[in-house]
């Protein structure tokens, strides 16, 4: 039998950090019968004191040539029982660990200086990542939360890397201004790395296939509209309309629960895909909105909108959320009956989903569960989700964002 891919997760919530590590660490390689060719970790909030202490305890008790990382405000892993547990605010680390044989992994740092101008060429993205565009790799982002030119880097990865997967998400601290923590250790080239900027990674080639579910959260309502007149994020009109009283309108046909729900979660989808006639759920990208100017009538969202795009109203609340995970799974499950099965994921969660959301514990790694059962799941809960809608790469927000692995042949 051929050597086949292994990956094993350990979670620890012991309160010293040494006991943790030495804890996750024993698990995660005694659950492997190969040595491990590259590794993710992700420490709680709850040891920011600590997090320069991290990748020298791990160094001494593990040997990985490639191990990424960061700080979360909770983290999610897979207990000793096999169940997989998301721990908000509360001392835990999560150790993924995996033998990948037949794959290459190139790990990288980039400062938001280093990124070049957009309408750079590909091969200046290709150059500054260290990886051929051919054969395709796979990515995984953990990048700073603030100024760390994600949007951009994942613009030029689109770019240079058509057909590439990228999921990851944004490290987060312990509320706001919580200080954040990269990790990155790299026994091939620069040695262990506490980075507090920028973006850490790993592209990886050959026998993997990285697939992402997106679960933005969010169910439509009314119906679409045609952006007829905007300015930057700016949309002055819809169908020919004021926007403010065409969105009036909506607001007035919807029962009494929406109305509610529509003062505090309401959401702009725009439709990622130009030429689909039935607009349906999963078909757009949700974006906030930032105000209104009841002067103009104009509404202001959190990306660029242009004339000929169309967009609908969205609403959010722990229901929508649930049943669009659900559907996302039940058609994921569905298209790869086939294939080879998945033996591992990667969990990248909002910090405003979990029991805030759901008034109660692991409901998004448990509703995972249901589907893709038997597997060790390893994330955190960012300040920012990375992954693809439409066949390009976004930074989400209120999003569960799952990177599921497999073999490819």
């Amino acid at each position: 039998m051929a050597d086949q891919m292994q990956w094993a997760n350990a979670l620890s919530t012991r309160h010293s950090l040494e006991a943790a590590v030495t804890d996750v660490v024993e698990r995660a390689v005694s659950s492997l019968t190969a040595p491990a060719d590259l590794g993710l970790v992700f420490i709680s909030s709850a040891f920011a004191s600590e997090y320069s202490r991290l990748l020298p305890l791990l160094a001494d008790k593990l040997s990985v040539p490639v191990l990424i990382g960061c700080s979360g405000g909770g983290v999610i892993g897979t207990t000793v029982s096999g169940e997989t547990q998301e721990l908000e605010a509360e001392p835990a680390i999560s150790l993924t660990l995996a033998h990948l044989p037949g794959v290459k992994i190139q790990v990288f740092h980039i400062a938001a200086e280093e990124l070049p101008d957009l309408d750079s060429s590909p091969d200046a993205w290709v150059d500054l990542i260290g990886v051929p565009p051919s054969p395709t790799p796979q990515f995984i982002l953990l990048s700073s939360s603030f100024a760390s030119g994600i949007n951009d880097l994942l613009q030029g990865l689109d770019f240079a890397y058509p057909g590439s997967t990228i999921v990851g998400g944004q490290a987060s601290g312990g509320g706001m201004g919580g200080r954040v923590a990269l990790f990155c250790n790299d026994t091939n080239g620069e040695e262990q790395q506490l980075y507090r900027e920028g973006t850490v990674g790993i592209a990886l080639t050959g026998n993997i296939v990285l697939e992402t579910i997106v679960a933005q959260g969010c169910r439509p309502i009314g119906q679409p509209l045609q952006v007829t007149k905007a300015d930057r994020n700016i949309i002055l009109e819809l169908d020919e309309k004021v926007p403010l009283v065409v969105l009036r309108d909506l607001i007035a046909s919807l029962s009494e629960q929406e109305r509610i729900l529509a003062q505090h979660s309401l959401f702009v989808g725009v439709a990622m895909d130009e030429f689909k006639l039935a607009l349906q759920q999963g078909d757009f990208l949700i974006r906030g909105i930032l105000g209104v100017d009841p002067n103009a009538g104009a509404i202001a969202i959190g990306d660029r909108v242009r004339p000929g795009q169309r967009l609908q109203f969205h609403l959010r609340d722990a229901q929508a959320s649930a049943e669009d995970l659900e559907l996302l799974l039940q058609s994921y499950q569905h298209q790869r009956e086939s294939e080879p099965s998945a033996v591992a994921a990667l969990m990248f969660s909002c910090l405003g989903r979990g029991e805030g959301l759901y008034g109660k514990p692991n409901f998004d790694s448990e509703l995972f569960q249901r589907y893709l059962n038997d597997i060790p799941v390893g994330g955190f809960f960012c300040g920012g989700e990375i992954g693809p809608v439409g066949g390009r790469t976004f930074l989400h927000a209120y999003t569960s964002a799952f990177g599921i692995c497999r073999q490819n042949q």
